[in-house]
């Protein structure tokens, strides 16, 4: 096996291992899966009837009792729904499977247990199967996984493939939402001691940021495919590059990427830096990016200001023979995929102190 094709330091596995391990080896083959499992695309799509689909994820339940057993539940809830949201369907089953540390207390487990009842509820999630347990050798934050689905339409569905050359590229809130929300929890009087109060306070509040669930059904509303959204992916790992690259790569596309128009907010910045990360590059749960039609992205624009979502055009989508490029300092260059996010390294380097 090459060197590209070995696992990262941490985190997500590379293009060139999915590709050279999972890819080839997917059991059988089915005409009704429509979308399989392909690197960069957390959706896949099962024709179910004639004209209907369901949209299927699945991800890590991921809790971190240092932020409060609630907010810690309604984090994990969200991070597991902003994945299929961003079908333009809304979801509508799921099932979670609880792989719990032996520490867990009963009282714990049912304050996790009410908040993903509640989410599920408010966003029509009926939850339809799982299984709970204490085990041994298991730990925070990783604590089992679950499977989103979502039904709808077959013409109504859109995934981070389906960007084309002309689309315009845009994002919502800023860069390192995530980053930034998790430090501010977990790690706020040193924040407030070194970048004082106000930045602290700010950085505080971007963990409410950090669900793009909303954001992606608002986007589905005004239209999908050419009727003005063509592709919506989630700035998880390697933050708002990485999932910019992985959506033209996933459509076989060119980009142009504006470096200096990708949003950092003030106290993301500051808090970045502390911490040693790249915003840019940086895990962004939180963060949507969109693939646009470009006839469309005014009125689009206008129908996101109008329930305060704040969106920013960052880049536009090229033919594949223009390669993936970014505009930095006045100068047009290649752009690679960052690999690993700065994120955990950073991580570990705070929680060592």
């Amino acid at each position: 096996m090459n060197e590209e094709a070995k696992f990262p330091a941490i985190g997500k596995v590379s293009p060139e291992f999915f590709n050279t391990v999972i890819y080839p080896a997917l059991g059988a083959k089915r005409p009704e899966v429509l979308v399989g499992p392909h690197h960069g695309v957390d959706i896949s799509i099962v024709r179910t009837a004639p004209g209907k689909v369901m949209a299927v994820t699945t991800d890590p339940i991921y809790i971190v009792p240092p932020y409060g057993w609630e907010e810690a539940a309604w984090f994990a809830w969200h991070i597991l729904a902003s994945d299929v949201t961003t079908s333009a369907l809304p979801a509508a089953y799921a099932v979670f499977d609880f792989n719990m540390p032996m520490s867990i207390t009963e009282e714990q487990f049912a304050k996790i247990w009410k908040v993903f009842d509640r989410e599920s509820e408010k966003y029509g999630v009926a939850i339809i199967g799982g299984h709970t347990a204490r085990y041994t050798g298991t730990d925070y934050p990783m604590v089992g996984g679950a499977t989103f689905i979502a039904v709808g339409d077959e013409d109504a569905y859109i995934t981070p493939q389906m960007a084309r050359p002309g689309d315009i590229l845009c994002m919502t809130k800023s860069a390192a939402v995530e980053a930034v929300g998790i430090f501010s929890r977990l790690f706020n009087e040193k924040i407030k001691a070194e970048l004082g109060e106000e930045i602290a306070q700010k950085g505080w509040g971007i963990f409410n940021l950090m669900s793009t669930v909303d954001d992606s059904l608002a986007a589905a509303r005004f239209g999908v495919r050419e009727a003005g959204v063509a592709a919506m992916h989630d700035a998880t790992e390697c933050g708002v590059i990485g999932a910019a690259i992985e959506m033209a790569e996933a459509s076989k596309v060119g980009l142009e990427l504006c470096y200096e128009e990708i949003v950092v907010y003030p106290e993301i910045r500051a808090i970045c830096e502390m911490f040693g990360m790249q915003p840019e590059i940086s895990i962004s749960e939180g963060t949507l990016i969109l693939a646009i039609k470009e006839k469309h992205w005014e009125s689009f624009s206008k129908h996101m200001a109008a329930r305060n979502t704040p969106i920013t055009e960052i880049g536009r989508f090229m033919k594949a023979s223009d390669g993936i490029m970014v505009i930095r300092g006045g100068k047009r260059e290649p752009l690679e995929h960052p690999r690993v996010d700065p994120f955990w390294s950073a991580f570990d380097r705070a929680m060592k102190g």
